[in-house]
């Protein structure tokens, strides 16, 4: 197993579990205040990107169901 497992939610947001850093643009990293799991946005309605804050409840639809993506070219 991975040391960081990134669960994709229905209607929801990416939860990221382990040994992670997460870094803006500019390479500076996020104070996750000493969280091993934290939960990103994926509807961009969160006031508080890139973490969710569950704005996307009844405004983000995504059946989240595993699939292979395509040979690399």
């Amino acid at each position: 197993m991975a040391a960081t497992k990134i669960t994709v939610n229905n209607n929801g947001s990416l939860i990221i579990d382990g040994d992670f850093e997460i870094v803006d643009k500019n390479g500076n990293t996020y104070d996750l205040g000493g969280r091993d799991k934290v939960t990103l946005c994926r509807c961009g309605l969160s006031k508080n990107k890139p973490f969710c804050d569950g704005s996307h409840r009844n405004h983000f639809e995504h059946e989240a169901v595993a699939f292979a993506l395509p040979p690399k070219k």
